[in-house]
């Protein structure tokens, strides 16, 4: 069952959805969001108590860093007393146009591209005119900008630019994408195809967000908190999660995006209501761990010569990668009031900003056997970087290692001692204290530099294996027999490496009980290879009525993985 869209609805099957009565598009959500935002403004959350424990470098918030100053700072320029004087050659700008959204991508000649959507400042809807933006790319020697807009990429907002395998550029639009060779273009634009497998599309399919895998493959995430994957970034994109896999709080979130470094996959996620985004991690991308702490809140435009900009909002959170995939810089669509007080030829306006980021660094566990709590020590390679040297920039003392629960409170190992290795570093931890525990995929090493900044690295746990399968299923189909039925259940791989063989078993959910009507083998699947299961069962089943039913799939050596819905059936 696939989902193609077609001038920004969704078009359904008729057998899935016979008895839809509306349907959702991606606009309404949006249209949703801008009224709610617009009327009920935003209310102040409480911060959980224990973040109030958190050290400098345990939330995402502390890697922002004071930005180089950039040109000259003028108040000759638009925008609230909050945000004049300032520094308006960072990211970019100008009088007769709003910007928003957009990320910045490097290319082979060395520059900056920013890809991002405006509409005219003058246009009679103000703010509201963004429905009728244009995605430009613009173009600069420095990260930071200025950027000087190159071309007119066509009609879209939000967009959001990424690499494909092959080395062409698409750059993701609420309901389309545009395609090219390379920065330059020429651009054509074509539709995604999405293919929800019997699971509820979370809020609709708008603010996307795109990650490569090691093997070209895509993962996605969209407003909601859905998760879905491509084999190529354009081939149809897959759902695999049946529930947000945001924080669960009453939030109001938009804007994610999503980033896989060499270690791990991270995501950032915004609560308009709240004013609070969240940091989250993840190995596989699939199931995701929600670290404490704000990952940013307004407030964090500070210049090096201590010149602050206090944009109202900051949202499309996007970043610029290295060659590891590390974050090094956040670009924000940011704006000086309330979208709904942005009018046309007054002094209010957005624009993209560039924030500079502190970079992880990179760290190896040289440990071979797994970690324990009674483990005496344990060996640390931290890696030797142009403008790095671990042998005279750490403050050694303040260093801590172990499970990020642990460090970023304070604890977790201390260090015992340091060994040379070239221009690299060995650090000995005593072992007591980690808090590595079957929860932890990576372990995080937090401390400061000579001169005080912050310095923290992630580093993979040697015993844990980073590439798996991920066999996921669609809701059983029922044919029915003299005495039974005959279950037929679609299951794909949307790992990276082959599945092992592994079970399948559906379950008949009936007041709160379950009860085993089938069960069977998933053979050895190649990545986004499918097969369809076929299973006898002595159970029989009515039409159209509410058979609620659980599929749950047993791989070697991995957590069971469920899906819960009706089940359908052939007449």
């Amino acid at each position: 069952m696939k989902i193609v869209f077609v001038s920004h609805f969704f078009l359904f099957s008729k057998a899935q959805y016979a008895k839809k009565i509306m349907l959702k598009t991606s606009l309404l959500i949006i249209f949703i969001g801008i009224f709610w935002q617009s009327n009920a403004q935003y209310q102040q959350l409480e911060r959980p108590a224990e973040w109030s424990n958190l050290v400098f470098g345990g939330r995402f918030m502390d890697r922002f860093l004071p930005i180089p100053v950039v040109g000259e700072l003028t108040d000759d320029t638009w925008g609230a007393d909050n945000v004049v004087p300032r520094y308006i050659d960072n990211g970019i700008e100008d009088s007769e146009w709003s910007y928003w959204g957009g990320n910045v991508l490097k290319g082979k000649d060395g520059n900056y591209h920013l890809f991002v959507c405006r509409w005219r400042e003058d246009s009679p809807k103000g703010h509201g005119e963004w429905p009728n933006s244009i995605v430009i790319k613009a173009s600069s020697n420095h990260p930071l900008g200025p950027y000087q807009v190159e071309t007119i990429i066509g009609k879209g907002h939000n967009p959001e630019a990424f690499r494909l395998k092959d080395g062409r550029i698409a750059i993701y639009v609420i309901d389309g994408y545009y395609i090219a060779d390379n920065v330059n273009g020429p651009w054509t634009y074509n539709k995604f195809e999405f293919d929800n497998r019997d699971r509820p599309i979370i809020e609709g399919l708008s603010n996307l967000s795109f990650a490569r895998r090691e093997d070209g493959s895509f993962i996605m995430v969209c407003r909601g908190g859905g998760i879905w994957f491509s084999k190529d970034g354009l081939s149809p994109y897959h759902q695999v999660t049946d529930q947000r896999v945001y924080p669960d709080i009453d939030g109001r979130f938009e804007d994610p995006v999503i980033w896989k470094t060499n270690i791990q996959y991270h995501m950032i996620v915004n609560d308009w209501y709240g004013r609070i985004a969240y940091y989250l991690r993840s190995k596989d991308g699939i199931h995701w761990k929600v670290d404490p702490g704000e990952a940013y809140v307004p407030g964090i435009t500070n210049y090096e010569d201590g010149t602050t900009e206090d944009w109202f909002k900051y949202e499309r959170i996007k970043m610029l990668q290295d060659q590891y995939g590390r974050a090094v810089q956040a670009n924000f669509a940011v704006i000086d009031t309330l979208k709904s007080e942005d009018k046309p030829n007054d002094r209010h306006s957005s624009k993209n900003i560039g924030i500079p980021l502190t970079v992880g660094k990179l760290i190896i566990i040289l440990n071979e056997e797994k970690i324990e709590a009674d483990t005496p020590e344990i060996r640390l390679r931290i890696q030797a970087e142009e403008g790095f040297d671990p042998h005279s920039d750490i403050d050694l003392n303040s260093l801590r290692f172990g499970a990020s629960e642990e460090v970023n409170f304070g604890r977790g190992s201390k260090l015992l001692r340091t060994e040379k290795s070239g221009d690299d570093l060995i650090l000995v931890f005593e072992g007591a204290g980690n808090g590595l525990s079957e929860d932890n995929f990576v372990a995080k090493l937090l401390g400061k530099t000579r001169q005080g900044k912050l310095l923290f690295g992630y580093a993979r746990l040697p015993w844990l294996n980073y590439n798996e399968a991920a066999l996921s299923a669609r809701l059983p189909v029922a044919d029915q027999l003299e005495a039974g039925c005959k279950l037929q259940i679609e299951v794909q791989n949307f790992g990276q490496v082959p599945s092992q063989t592994s079970t399948v078993k559906v379950e008949q959910l009936q007041e709160g009980q379950s009860v085993k009507i089938a069960s069977g083998e998933v053979p050895v699947l190649e990545p986004f290879e499918k097969t369809t299961i076929q299973l006898i069962s002595n159970q029989s089943f009515v039409p159209d009525t509410e058979n609620q039913v659980k599929v749950t799939i047993t791989s070697p050596g991995q957590d069971p993985v469920t899906l819960t819905g009706k089940l359908k059936t052939n007449e």
